[in-house]
């Protein structure tokens, strides 16, 4: 079992990966999926992990795994996406998702690799225009909208922190500062 210093020791040494490598296969969406619940992003580069989820057309979580990660290459051209591959999967990879809800808001409880103290919850649901996805966690004690996360690198190696950011009750903006 990885502990949450060698969770962020993984984190750090594939984050420093400038420009990902996705696997083969492309990475193709479904007409109903929603391409972004939350985004990771670092200080090293301006490219980002994405959590889609794989929606049927009632806008509800499909299959057993309906969170993934991806890469969105804004390095390269904005609209370049690419899977992670399997030596990024223990800093971006999904610990653990669960669908407790098929009926009326679909719910997906899941755990991250990199951050399993912090589960999260997202919420699926018809919205204007189609489905949408919401995520939500913990963030300095309340419970938040997750807007992103942030990892601030050190140099030459290592995470310095990591920031949540969110969206509590009332619109009020909440962030939270992890050390490792």
């Amino acid at each position: 079992m990885l502990t949450r210093r060698s969770s962020i020791a993984a984190c750090v040494a594939l984050s420093l990966i400038a420009v990902p490598a996705g696997a083969d296969a492309p990475l193709r969406f479904g007409p109903s999926d929603a391409r972004s619940a939350f985004f990771i992003a670092k200080s090293e580069n301006r490219n980002q992990v994405h959590y889609a989820v794989r929606l049927d057309s009632n806008c509800m979580p499909y299959g057993e795994r309906p969170v993934f990660p991806y890469w969105r290459e804004l390095e390269r051209v904005p609209d370049t996406t690419s899977r992670l591959t399997a030596l990024e999967e223990p800093a971006y990879g999904i610990a653990r998702q669960d669908v407790t809800s098929r009926e009326g808001t679909g719910i997906v409880r899941l755990t991250l690799r990199a951050l399993p103290s912090r589960p999260l919850v997202i919420e699926t649901t018809r919205g204007d225009g189609g489905c949408k996805a919401v995520a939500s966690l913990r963030v300095a004690g309340v419970t938040a909208q997750l807007r992103r996360v942030f990892v601030h690198l050190k140099w030459p190696f290592g995470v310095d922190h990591i920031v949540l950011s969110g969206v509590a009750e009332g619109g009020r903006a909440v962030t939270e500062k992890m050390k490792p």
